[in-house]
């Protein structure tokens, strides 16, 4: 996992979700995987709380 590719989910997500506990979750395409990248950001949405590839995600009208 490199730092380079959170900040890319943070700053260029394609989809972006609110939990209910306030955390938000995002996603983007990893160029260099060809995989979609899960990055969950605590409540303040600047810390991360986690992240990784996520095998589940469909991009929208797909």
């Amino acid at each position: 996992m490199r730092d380079e590719w959170i900040s890319h989910v943070v700053q260029h997500s394609e989809k972006t979700e609110v939990q209910s506990d306030g955390r938000v979750r995002k996603w983007a395409r990893i160029a260099e995987t060809g995989k979609f990248l899960r990055v969950i950001l605590l409540e303040d949405g600047e810390t991360v709380h986690n992240a990784f590839f996520d095998r589940s995600f469909k991009e929208s009208g797909k």
